[in-house]
């Protein structure tokens, strides 16, 4: 047999290592995060921060979408993920970082599969999106077309699990090719200081993946914001996720994302949430700060009035590079500057000069990503006096 028809002799004790998760502790886990709060709080002594808020995660169950690539042993399949190191293929039976939905949709799909060829046949990977509000989207990619009778078996394969009582919508990729059983997106319920928010999630679009940490997120910048005067503008505001939960603190918000997926979903989301005073354009920030500064004029900006807009606080989420030197400029003329990272090593490398007219006023870590070196960083940023 082939490697992708077989599985490596070494496979069960291979799926022991999958499932140790189970065997941590609470104690285990305070130690992990710990560890982080040092590292944090020593990565910006120099800055002379006030002192670090934790916001913990649940330790398991936290993570709310989860890609697997698929192992087939003849006639049958299986979860599987690559170890980092060796390479090796581990079995994924159960999956403690996923949510409890995912965890219970894992077999009950694998066995819905099984029977059938056309629907096994040159399956490489499954991605799981799950919602707190209890729906789900499960893409099978595939390297192969997908032809009709692939569609009649993933309806009857959908309905089955539907009648289990997954509120499911299945989607089939190939190259150049999708196919969606219903809705391509989920509908997510936050609730964020008693009040709750819904949000559009796009299939194989960016979204939070920690949701509680994501509420403790939303939590804190609606509190770091309180009282605030004048409006606020937003670079990078994905799905409006942030800009929508704080837009009850200013009084008006111009955010910008240049996904059109984003877009769209964060259009839906300001209507679900009945927030009148939020405009979203589909900009990156680079052509944001050239339209400020005057330097180029873009036609997705006639209609708007940006002289309107007093923004004297700014909030940015960038990507793990951290921000440009341009756009760092940019946000250093605004009073207050609030700054989510998903890599506190380059939110580091950008205060060097940030801290040269700004001082930080909080600092939190949030623990997106437990029992990984990986950390999510909150700073909020005032003008130094003078």
């Amino acid at each position: 047999m082939t490697q992708s028809q077989r599985t490596p002799a070494d496979a069960q004790p291979q799926r022991a290592v999958a499932n140790s998760q189970t065997l941590r502790t609470p104690a285990d886990y305070q130690a992990q995060l710990d560890e982080k709060s040092e590292r944090l709080t020593q990565l910006f002594t120099g800055f002379n921060p006030p002192s670090l808020e934790v916001h913990a995660s649940p330790a398991e169950h936290y993570r709310m979408r989860a890609e697997f690539r698929i192992w087939h042993e003849g006639d049958d399949l299986f979860h599987c993920m690559y170890a980092p190191a060796t390479k090796e293929i581990i079995r994924v039976d159960h999956f403690p970082t996923a949510s409890l939905l995912i965890n219970q949709l894992m077999p009950l799909l694998l066995a819905g599969l099984r029977p059938h060829p056309v629907l096994r046949r040159k399956l490489f990977q499954i991605d799981y999106l799950s919602t707190q509000s209890g729906q789900l989207c499960v893409s099978l990619l595939y390297h192969r077309k997908l032809e009709a009778e692939w569609q009649q078996a993933a309806e009857t394969l959908q309905a089955d699990l539907r009648a289990q009582g997954f509120d499911l919508r299945l989607i089939g990729r190939a190259h150049k090719q999708k196919i969606c059983l219903g809705e391509e997106f989920v509908i997510e319920r936050l609730t964020v200081q008693g009040r709750e928010l819904v949000y559009k999630q796009v299939e194989n679009s960016f979204t939070q993946p920690n949701a509680a940490i994501n509420e403790q997120m939303l939590g804190w910048a609606l509190d770091v914001t309180r009282g605030s005067e004048g409006d606020l503008l937003e670079l990078y505001c994905g799905n409006g996720n942030f800009s929508i939960a704080l837009a009850q603190n200013f009084r008006k918000v111009l955010a910008t994302e240049i996904a059109k997926p984003s877009v769209d979903s964060a259009q839906f989301n300001i209507a679900a949430n009945g927030v009148d005073n939020l405009i979203i354009l589909r900009m990156s920030a680079e052509e944001f700060t050239m339209a400020m500064r005057g330097e180029r004029e873009f036609n997705r900006l006639k209609g708007v009035d940006l002289k309107s807009y007093q923004c004297n606080t700014i909030f940015v989420d960038p990507p793990r590079a951290g921000l440009d030197d341009a756009t760092v400029k940019l946000v250093q003329e605004y009073d207050n500057i609030l700054y989510i990272s998903c890599n506190p090593e380059t939110l580091q490398a950008n205060m060097q000069l940030l801290g040269e007219t700004h001082q930080i006023a909080r600092l939190a870590l949030f623990d997106q990503f437990p029992w990984t070196h990986h950390m999510e960083a909150g700073v909020y940023l005032k003008r130094k006096a003078g």
